[in-house]
């Protein structure tokens, strides 16, 4: 059954005259007489009575009349709905990233996305990268920020990736260490330094994305938290290479060197979705947001 004929229909029974439902709809007469007929045929009974001066429902068309207005008022409510989701007047993002795109980036742009769109409900979710991938596939996340990596290629086959910056690694030294006056350094000149890491395992990818063949970091401390980590090596217990990203929670007793071309590494930041999903409007507009925000930090 057409929703049309159900349309017309209500509005012969309010008006109870085809010629006046003709004009409210701004069809001819004829045309409504035409859809009232098929109606009737479709439900297999007469709903109104042909009177000398309009029309009357008749028993089956009473009845039909709630329901018909039940069924149009939801398909009403419906195109509503959809329509704020499309004009993001209501809804929900999950934002996944990983944790040094959480000391800026992200936050950032959910920000300027929150002004813009108040309506919509934020939530984040950190972790890294492999986990975050795992969690749009899950549907537990609509959107992440990842990190290439140098154990692993990002799987483009199953993935969306929106190339946001290029995030270079510096290196963290405390403000009074013989090299916290230039401006940039050779990897080779920390080869007396001891390295301070996050873990002594996970962060072996970040050290050897940076480490040139041949050079073998001395680790002497394992700190889990940034703050730890900055903080010893701030106190002169070594040295650490920190994300562009995260140079934003650097204290400053610490002083934060380029690496030299020869030995600077970068690593690709994307906007991630599942590839063959259809993104909801939120997404889409996020993502402005992401890509102005990583404009400007890069």
């Amino acid at each position: 059954m057409e929703t049309q004929l159900l349309e017309v229909f209500r509005t012969v029974a309010r008006h109870g005259s085809i010629t006046t439902a003709a004009r409210a709809l701004r069809f001819t007469q004829s045309a409504v007489s035409r859809q009232i007929a098929a109606l009737e045929a479709d439900i297999g009974a007469r709903l109104f009575d042909r009177l000398p001066r309009g029309v009357a429902l008749t028993e089956e068309g009473r009845e039909l009349l709630p329901h018909a207005e039940a069924v149009l008022d939801r398909l009403a409510a419906v195109r509503r709905d959809l329509e704020d989701l499309r004009g993001l007047g209501r809804g929900r993002l999950r934002v996944g990233a990983f944790p040094t795109a959480v000391a800026a980036l992200v936050p950032r742009a959910m920000a300027s996305f929150r002004s813009a769109y108040p309506e919509i409900s934020l939530s984040l979710v950190e972790g890294v990268t492999p986990r975050l991938l795992e969690r749009l596939l899950a549907e537990e996340a609509n959107v992440a920020v990842v990190s290439t990596s140098p154990t692993g290629e990002l799987d483009r086959e199953r993935f969306d990736l929106r190339h946001l910056l290029d995030e270079r690694l510096l290196v963290a030294v405390a403000r009074d260490h013989r090299l916290a006056r230039r401006r940039s350094v050779r990897l080779a000149d920390l080869a007396q330094d001891a390295f301070v890491v996050g873990s002594a395992t996970a962060e072996n990818s970040l050290l050897r994305a940076s480490l040139p063949s041949g050079f073998s970091p001395r680790i002497d401390i394992v700190a889990a938290e940034w703050t730890g980590k900055l903080g010893c090596v701030a106190a002169g217990l070594g040295v650490a290479l920190v994300p562009a990203l995260a140079v934003r929670g650097t204290p400053p007793d610490i002083a934060l060197l380029r690496l030299h071309p020869d030995d600077e590494s970068v690593r690709q930041i994307f906007a991630a979705t599942v590839r063959g999903r259809t993104p909801p409007p939120a997404v889409t507009h996020f993502l402005e947001h992401l890509r102005a925000e990583a404009a400007h930090l890069g």
